[in-house]
């Protein structure tokens, strides 16, 4: 795999996104992509695919990747008076600066205060911290009834991924699935749990994950795949 950057730049001023150049052995063709997680735009060619013919199809492909940008998710910054997601629940950033700087958790909002240019890292601190305790309790809870040992359990900000697990049982998660609602975050950490009996998606697989969770995963799965892509633009300006 091959990664550049060309000086061809798509979107709206302020929100420019260069295009990236991917070469691939295993890619047979030109391929243009748009991320919904970060609007990355990527031009995916052959490994020995020429480059200037591949460059002008991409920039024939304007207007398509101009109109994919204009339909991403909006970057939604962390505010005071504003909103932060938490558990499907909408939460008013109630920022004071004289006060306490820890963050506290009260019905309908966050209370905290400190420096105003802290409130978005101060935020998610608070979130990152409650999304590794949270999980790491489903998690165990989760493994105890499947009868599954588990390893190290963290959280991080993967692009690709809301959760994986590894052969040695170690598990990691998004710390935006704080931000989704419960029963979508629960469908994930059995999902995961799931494969450390099938570390595979088999019929198998997909039936332990259902049981695990105690219900139907489609519907998480199709919030994510609905309502996903937004959660990564969750602290964006």
């Amino acid at each position: 795999m091959s990664t550049a950057f060309s000086e061809a730049v798509f979107g709206p001023p302020g929100q420019e996104q260069a295009l990236i150049v991917r070469r691939s052995r295993q890619a047979r063709r030109m391929r243009l992509s748009v991320d919904p997680r970060n609007g990355a735009v990527t031009l995916s060619l052959p490994w020995r695919a020429s480059l200037k013919p591949a460059l002008n199809w991409a920039d024939a492909q304007w207007a398509w990747v101009e109109q994919a940008l204009a339909k991403l998710p909006r970057p939604s910054p962390i505010l005071p008076g504003g909103i932060f997601p938490f558990e499907g629940e909408d939460l008013i950033v109630d920022w004071s600066a004289d006060r306490p700087r820890t963050v506290r958790h009260e019905p309908g909002r966050l209370v905290f205060g400190g420096p105003r240019d802290a409130v978005t890292s101060r935020v998610i601190a608070w979130a990152k911290r409650h999304a590794r305790e949270t999980l790491e309790r489903e998690t165990m809870e989760i493994a105890a009834v499947a009868g599954v040992s588990i390893g190290r359990i963290g959280v991080g900000d993967p692009r690709a991924r809301w959760g994986s697990c590894a052969v040695n049982g170690d598990i990691r998660y998004s710390w935006r699935l704080i931000m989704a609602p419960v029963f979508v975050r629960r469908s994930t950490v059995a999902h995961e749990v799931a494969h450390r009996v099938h570390m595979d998606h088999s019929p198998s697989f997909h039936a332990l994950a259902a049981k695990l969770y105690g219900g139907d995963p489609n519907e998480a799965r199709a919030w994510l795949r609905a309502n996903g892509s937004a959660l990564h633009w969750v602290g964006r300006e």
